[in-house]
């Protein structure tokens, strides 16, 4: 009688004679049904959930997974020797704590064909820091005339650069071996003739120095100029999936430093494999090595993006340069203040990947350095330089 009156509801109940009562196999039909019914639901939800990670975690605890995640795993193929070699030496200086420094400094290292124009601005920039930083510049053409004591007998070893070619990425590693010399270096900074600050040096310090990874550029391509370069030559070591696209501009920690200076398996297969005309294609080293590199061995321990800015939104083969009626304030002020890094793949459709930049956890402008500027732009940077550096 209860249950009669609470699904018919007080008004139905007064004008009925009697008490009706329901065949006893509709209410089991009726609730199976709508146990299947949810049942399904559920498992529809479990094997393809929503993708808003609050929904995900409700329905599985692994949160969200796509139909490749529910396939057999691809069995890891087998190493070559050289390869085994490698790796165990890259896993050990990993694992090495780093080299403890009461002094800790910055390398500053500058590939320059020449003479630096921006000299009498990193000089602004270094004084009174004198402890923190050392110098390093690979002029690849002609001896530099310094304007700056800072930079005065730094000069390394040089070689011919020719762009596009390993002899880059070959100027760079003569850059680190040279910085790692010093034990005080921690970081390692490479910078172009065309490079300025962005910020005051207590500022790039602190920001280098308080986290353990390196802000190296990397993301994938799958246009005809990033993994449309990539050649089969590479195999076994180089899988055309490892394949990675990047600003050779970097800040790099000491370990990885070693690290790049250890490596002679993947630096010869892109010396001898990226290179211009290799298999019809234009295969640039530096624009490749060191993101593919270290997106194999220690992906965790690298940003994916670079501390030097760079201005492609032309679409040209060379970024925006900026010249001396371009430079103001308010250039300065956007530049510092993006905290997003944006990738433009080579498709035909140009998909833009657009990734926050976080220090230590926290979203933070991204960019320390910027380039590239024309030498006719020095008089305004160092007019502006105390007002745009204390941002």
């Amino acid at each position: 009688m209860k249950t009669a009156k609470a699904r018919l509801g007080i008004g139905d109940f007064q004008i009925m004679p009697a008490p009706r009562h329901r065949p006893h196999l509709k209410r089991p039909v009726w609730i199976i049904v709508l146990v299947c019914f949810v049942s399904l639901l559920l498992i529809g939800a479990y094997i393809y959930p929503p993708q808003s990670s609050g929904t995900c975690y409700i329905f599985s605890s692994n949160g969200c997974k796509t139909f490749s995640d529910w396939l057999p795993p691809i069995p890891a193929r087998e190493f070559t020797d050289e390869e085994r070699a490698a790796r165990v030496v890259i896993r050990d200086i990993l694992r090495t704590p780093p080299v403890q420094s009461k002094n800790a400094k910055i390398a500053f290292m500058f590939l320059t064909p020449g003479s630096l124009p921006f000299e009498r601005l990193w000089d602004k920039f270094f004084h009174g820091h004198e402890d923190r930083f050392t110098v390093y510049v690979h002029a690849s053409k002609e001896k530099p005339v310094h304007m700056s004591r800072y930079f005065i007998d730094r000069e390394i070893r040089s070689d011919k650069v020719v762009w596009g070619k390993i002899s880059m990425v070959n100027a760079e590693r003569r850059l680190l071996a040279n910085a790692l010399q010093d034990p005080d270096n921690q970081q390692f900074v490479l910078l172009s003739d065309s490079c300025v600050p962005l910020h005051n040096f207590d500022y790039v310090y602190n920001y280098l120095m308080d986290t353990n990874i390196s802000f190296i550029d990397c993301f994938v391509d799958p246009g005809p100029h990033g993994s449309g370069r990539y050649s089969e030559h590479m195999l076994p070591e180089v899988e055309k999936r490892d394949f990675r696209k990047g600003a050779q501009w970097f800040s790099m920690k000491r370990q990885h430093a070693v690290i790049v200076m250890a490596d002679g398996l993947y630096y010869t297969k892109f010396k001898l494999y990226c290179k211009p005309g290799m298999d019809g294609k234009n295969c640039y080293a530096d624009e490749h090595y060191l993101p593919t590199f270290f997106h194999m061995i220690d992906p965790g321990g690298i940003a994916n993006w670079s501390v030097t800015n760079v201005d492609w939104s032309e679409g040209k083969w060379h970024p925006k340069a900026y010249r001396a009626s371009d430079v103001t304030f308010e250039l300065l002020k956007n530049i510092t203040s993006i905290d997003e890094s944006i990738h433009v793949t080579s498709e035909a459709q140009k998909e833009v990947q657009v990734r926050p930049c976080f220090w230590n956890g926290m979203r933070r402008p991204c960019y320390l350095f910027a380039r590239k500027f024309y030498p006719e732009a020095l008089d305004n940077l160092l007019h502006l330089f105390s007002n745009y550096t204390s941002i």
